[in-house]
């Protein structure tokens, strides 16, 4: 069996499919992720850190995904407002 490395490229709805990372790690049997972007040049936004519940599968749960598109779309909003 290999191991996913701990970062990983990501693609979210809406993200454009560039500068969305995923660190996922293993600790004591539970696996918890934080999701973050680089998207805008002069900072990282991180838009959710959580522990992941299910011990079934490797999708991230929905309501996660929610959350993580829109704290995408607040951060693109926060970018564009700082440059004016």
């Amino acid at each position: 069996m290999t191991e996913e490395p701990p970062l990983k490229p990501v693609v979210w709805v809406g993200s454009g499919g560039a500068g969305v990372l995923e660190v996922v790690e293993d600790f004591r049997g539970d696996t918890f992720r934080a999701v973050y972007t680089l998207k805008y040049s002069d900072s990282v936004y991180v838009l959710h850190a959580f522990q992941k519940k299910s011990k079934s599968g490797r999708e991230t749960p929905r309501p996660d995904m929610e959350l993580i598109e829109q704290r995408l779309r607040e951060a693109e909003q926060i970018a564009k407002r700082s440059k004016s």
